[in-house]
């Protein structure tokens, strides 16, 4: 028998089958688990004093799903072998459930813990559910999250289950459910107490509403609400649901309209014809470029990036009761409130006292607002805020384990408080200096202590951006950043780490995007058509809006600020000359002053400012370049500005320029990442497309000398063999 699933049965002739993987923290579906699993329910079958089956687990946890780190195998197989044979291997796990569901025994499951994605679907084929009595618990089908449908029944299950309406949106969007919503919807029988759960599983066993057949499996079955392209509930359901899922994804994501595919598709016949319908889409994707490169980017690489992979290992690891908060502004109050949720005790500092108490009632906001909507509790909440303790007198900060500074971006400003500051902490103690763009080994020239200077970048808003860019000046030491991705880790943000330089490899790259689209204006393409090649690229909203967002006249002052730091080595781009006329002559800061390329009205929607067709006339439609071309050059623009961080040293791993990209500004999340981006597109493929747009657009666009040596070499970022893990 396989050592992670124990087998037991009990006088009652009920086996319980106990999932606990050796060696792993969560219990996770792999080829190993599957030929265990497929050989505890044949021994089950097989004996003749089992009545029943129960599948539960050893751990915390249930099942969490697919082994995605271990994933590389399944998917270089799935593009390298003969379609026949992959197809088989897919559909390996589906016949295991199958057989679970359709051997003659009732089986129950005892969800004592979180069940997804594969781990649900194990639970989707017992004819029983029933699941601890725990918020803590997460139920659900993520595939589409990862760039994958469900492939092992979920998309037929659920819909013959509770109908084909109310299954889409769980599916399509891959929200995790408690067992209460669960139940609510259909998915589990019953609730109970954790210490009762297998007893619960074992009553309805032994009881006579015991049935080992599914619902689907009876002779008499239709899938509720109607199925089938005759059925009108059921055509109106896609009609709607297409249209909703185009404006979603902009095409952009295959997964989501595979499982659109496998819900028309296979609730339309037979399950066993269904459930080879889906494993035909999962295999597609398999073999495909967006799930693997998602795949190894937001979970795999992310996952790295959590566990602290860029962390020097003879650092012992930092403990943090209390921080010092320097600025109380949005930015430092919603720092400070993060920290706070955290259970780490806050000192708020600002110049007065009025100040400082303005930037804790930023958090009271926040906590009042999470009190109100009952995700935390009136008691958690005050608890919170007793952890902050907004001051004006530095000597506050004489017993912190950090500081993080967040004042106004003026290096002379800076260097006053860092002074400041550390005549007051003590000699250990790690400074992080959350800038957006002005050079840490810069900033750190007014320190005693360079070795323990640090940046530490974040992103607004604090309380819901997950990313944390940590930057290391030319003498920052092993400790100091050691220290700073302990703190990231305790205030459970995902941290990426990036040599020192202007703009640091984020906000350089953020500011690649938006000056393309203000470019675009300037060549009489119409603002609408930019914004909205932007949105089809796959950014979350167009470079207009994100210019408004961050601050047109924040965009003009780095501007001044590195054309006075570079002289006359400073080449500013054809983008400078829009933030002039926006900002400068037109007093446009953006959305904090309600105007920039949007207006703001007080009520209603913001709307694309009409000034901007006197400014930038459109020019004639006929000479208006396609929308294919434009999402290249957006996306492009980019791509190209990463490899460059990384020709410069500036990001010193591809992992961190995807993961930044993505969960820091939100970059085409399809892609994997604008490095990821470039090894799929071919990196001489992508060299002869930026040439091209080079010689039409300008040399922003030139392939960095490192693509040219990279493709001389035959080499890409990411080797061939490592593509999904």
């Amino acid at each position: 028998m396989t050592s992670s699933i124990s087998y037991a049965v009990d006088s009652d002739g009920i086996a319980t089958l106990t999932i606990d993987q050796p060696g792993k923290s969560m219990n996770v579906v792999g080829p190993e688990f599957v030929a265990g699993l497929e050989a505890a329910i044949e021994r089950a079958v097989g004996d003749v004093s089992v009545k029943g089956i129960i599948l539960t687990s050893g751990k915390s946890s249930f099942v969490a799903g697919a082994d995605l780190i271990g994933m590389e195998s399944m998917i270089a197989a799935a593009k390298t072998a003969p379609a026949a044979e992959a197809l088989k291997a897919v559909l390996h796990f589906t016949q295991v459930l199958r057989r679970l569901e359709t051997c003659g025994k009732p089986a129950a499951c005892a969800i004592n813990g979180t069940a997804l994605g594969g781990g649900f679907e194990i639970a989707l084929a017992c004819h029983y559910r029933v699941a601890a009595d725990s918020e803590s618990i997460k139920i659900g089908q993520p595939e589409v999250q990862v760039g994958l449908c469900p492939g092992a029944g979920g998309t037929q299950r659920i819909p013959r289950l509770i109908g084909i309406m109310p299954a889409l949106p769980l599916l399509l969007e891959g929200k995790n459910l408690t067992p209460e919503k669960a139940k609510a919807a259909g998915l589990i029988h019953e609730i109970v107490p954790a210490a009762d759960l297998l007893a619960a599983a074992k009553k309805w066993l032994t009881s006579p509403a015991a049935k080992a057949i599914q619902p689907w499996d009876e002779k008499s079955f239709k899938v509720p609400g109607g199925a089938g392209g005759m059925n009108p509930n059921a055509v109106q359901t896609f009609i709607a649901g297409n249209a909703m899922l185009r404006d979603k994804t902009q095409g952009n994501y295959p997964a989501a309209q595979a499982i659109m595919s496998c819900v028309y598709e296979g609730t339309s016949v037979p399950i066993d014809l269904g459930l080879k319908i889906e494993a035909k889409y999962f295999l597609s994707l398999l073999r495909g470029d967006v799930a693997p490169n998602m795949i190894r980017t937001l979970f795999v690489n992310k996952g790295r990036a959590d566990k602290l992979a860029r962390r020097p290992a003879a650092v012992p690891k930092a403990q943090f009761k209390k921080i010092g908060m320097l600025g109380a502004g949005m930015m430092g109050a919603a720092i400070a409130y993060v920290a706070a949720s955290n259970g780490i005790e806050v000192v708020l500092v600002d110049r007065d006292m009025e100040a400082a108490e303005r930037g804790k009632g930023y958090a009271r906001k926040l906590v009042e607002g999470a009190v109100s909507k009952r995700r935390m509790t009136q008691d958690k909440g005050e608890a919170l805020l007793a952890r902050i303790h907004p001051a004006v007198d530095f000597a506050a900060l004489a017993d912190v384990d950090y500081i993080i500074e967040a004042v106004f971006e003026d290096k002379d400003i800076k260097a006053d408080v860092t002074k400041r500051v550390e005549a007051v902490i003590r000699p250990g103690v790690v400074f992080g200096s959350n800038t957006s763009t002005m050079p840490i080994t810069g900033l750190a020239e007014a320190s005693v202590r360079p070795a323990n200077f640090i940046g530490i970048h974040f992103f607004s808003p604090v309380d819901k951006m997950p990313l944390v860019e940590i930057i290391r000046g030319k003498e920052t030491g092993d400790e100091a950043l050691a220290v700073t991705l302990d703190l990231a880790q305790a205030i459970k943000k995902t941290p990426i780490v990036v040599n020192d330089g202007r703009g640091f490899f984020t906000s350089r790259f953020c500011g690649c995007y938006i000056a393309e689209g203000e470019i675009m204006l300037t060549e009489g393409i119409p603002a609408a058509m930019i914004e909205n090649a932007g949105k089809l690229a796959g950014m979350p909203v167009g470079p207009l809006s994100l210019a408004d967002e961050v601050a047109i006249d924040l965009g003009w002052k780095i501007h001044k600020a590195t054309a006075a730091a570079l002289g006359d080595a400073y080449k500013p781009n054809a983008a400078v000359p829009v933030m002039e006329t926006m900002y400068v002559n037109n007093g446009r800061a953006g959305r904090k002053n309600g105007k920039g390329f949007y207006d703001y009205p007080e009520q209603g929607q913001k709307s694309l400012w009409p000034g901007l067709a006197d400014l930038y006339p459109p020019k004639e439609e006929s000479l208006w370049p396609s929308i294919e071309e434009l999402k290249k050059r957006l996306l492009y623009a980019q791509a190209l500005d990463a490899v460059r961080c990384m020709q410069e040293g500036v990001l010193t791993a591809p992992e961190d320029g995807d993961v930044g990209g993505i969960m820091g500004l939100g970059f085409a999340p399809y892609t994997g990442g604008p490095i990821s981006l470039v090894d799929t597109v071919g990196i001489p493929k992508f060299i002869e497309e930026c040439e091209a747009l080079a010689a039409k657009y300008g040399e922003r666009f030139a392939p960095p000398q490192l693509l040219r040596d990279m493709a001389a070499k035959g080499e890409t970022f990411y080797p061939a063999s490592k593509a999904a893990a």
